[in-house]
């Protein structure tokens, strides 16, 4: 009889030849359980995505309910559906007041693609800036953006009048100009190796694109619903975005994301042309009240509150003269070994260990932290001596 393993190998595309390829039968919490029943502590979160682990029962709850009233109506934005209301209002007042418009996708390069259009269409300008070792996501607009030339060499001709700047480099903000239309950057760079933007930085580039009359684009993707210790990520930095996107964690677990900015810029989409973003799942009701559902658990439940010492015990606990630097914010953390080969050895070793990790597009020397945000205590610490333990392995 031909395995699972088999008809995932033929028929399930892979855009990598050695894919991890474990047959996973059951999540839960921060586990995750393979067909011979094995207990896995998942230290990613599926790429910073189950902020609230994995079925959380409030999340479960609420697919259920919405089941039960109805899952897809029509093209997002025609009729007024409950579960989109009440997540745009819930996400809306706990931003700065004119960020008050949400547009709903279903991804975060989809985010990234609608923000890119609305900052063409509300500047008139064409020109848009992201820094080097940026990750927006995949698609052609975005992948124009992408901070690396090795993942975008095979596609181009990509969108023009597209540069880069170097992340806190002061010198490149003359760059920007009264013909940038935006400058998106992620305030910690995810795929970099969780490198934190530096506050007076991030606060000359607010500044500056205020002066040339651009739009700053922030990419919360990745950082973005409790990841780094704020709902938030720029909320560490004193600043705010005229548009910033959000997906990842925002679903627990579910498909969505969404661009954020005022009503007043969002309000070019309605003329010249009409119907200026369109998607047809964008706001799917059902991923709305997960998403609602997994906002009110961060903060109802105080996870955002408990990230920041979270994230300084497994500091605390991973010292080892392996380990060159931790970087990150929160829960959001890189291991640098400063060898690619020898992080390779480590994050096998974790994994046939039974702890998931891995490591980051543009930063190979480096492994991945980045758990659920209902992690406890006793789970970190066990956590820790997994990861201490691979270490050892792989310098023996």
């Amino acid at each position: 009889m031909i395995t699972q393993r088999e008809l995932y190998i033929r028929h399930v595309a892979q855009p990598s030849s050695a894919p991890m390829a474990l047959e996973i039968k059951k999540a839960e919490g921060i586990y995750l359980y393979d067909v011979d029943d094995n207990e896995y502590i998942d230290l990613i979160s599926g790429i910073s995505v189950s902020n609230v682990g994995h079925r959380h029962p409030k999340v479960i709850e609420a697919i259920k309910d919405q089941l039960d009233k109805y899952t897809y109506l029509m093209v997002y934005g025609k009729f007024i559906q409950e579960p989109q209301v009440d997540l745009a209002k819930r996400i809306t007042n706990l931003l700065p007041s004119q960020l008050d418009n949400v547009y709903f996708v279903n991804s975060g390069t989809e985010a990234t693609e609608g923000a890119l259009k609305l900052a063409k269409r509300f500047t008139g300008r064409y020109e848009l800036i992201s820094c080097h070792k940026a990750y927006h996501g995949s698609t052609h607009g975005a992948l124009s953006i992408l901070g690396d030339d090795e993942m975008k060499k095979g596609y181009r001709p990509l969108l023009p009048d597209c540069k880069l700047i170097h992340f806190n480099n002061h010198t490149d903000l003359d760059l920007i100009t009264e013909k940038t239309a935006a400058v998106m950057v992620e305030v910690v760079q995810g795929e970099a190796g969780s490198i934190v933007g530096d506050k007076a930085y991030l606060q000359a580039l607010r500044k500056r694109c205020t002066e040339v009359g651009c739009l700053m684009i922030i990419d919360e993707v990745q950082t973005g619903f409790g990841r780094t210790g704020k709902l938030f990520a720029f909320e560490h930095f004193g600043i705010a975005p005229d548009i910033f996107t959000i997906a990842k964690g925002m679903g627990g677990g579910m498909p969505i994301g969404a661009f954020i900015s005022s009503k007043e810029i969002m309000g070019v989409f309605k003329a010249n042309p009409m119907l200026g973003h369109i998607t047809t799942f964008g706001g799917h009701a059902v991923s709305c009240a997960a998403s609602l559902a997994s906002l009110n658990v961060l903060i109802d439940d105080k996870l955002i509150e408990q990230v920041e010492a979270k994230g300084e015990l497994f500091r605390s606990l991973l010292i080892h003269d392996k380990i060159k630097v931790i970087n990150g914010k929160g829960l959001m953390l890189a291991l640098d070994f400063g060898d690619s080969d020898f992080r390779q050895k480590v994050v096998d070793n974790c994994v046939k260990n039974r702890l998931i990790t891995d490591w980051f597009l543009y930063n190979q020397t480096s492994m991945r932290i980045a758990p659920p945000l209902i992690i406890t205590e006793d789970q970190i610490k066990t956590a820790a001596e997994i990861i201490l333990a691979a270490i050892n392995e792989a310098a023996a």
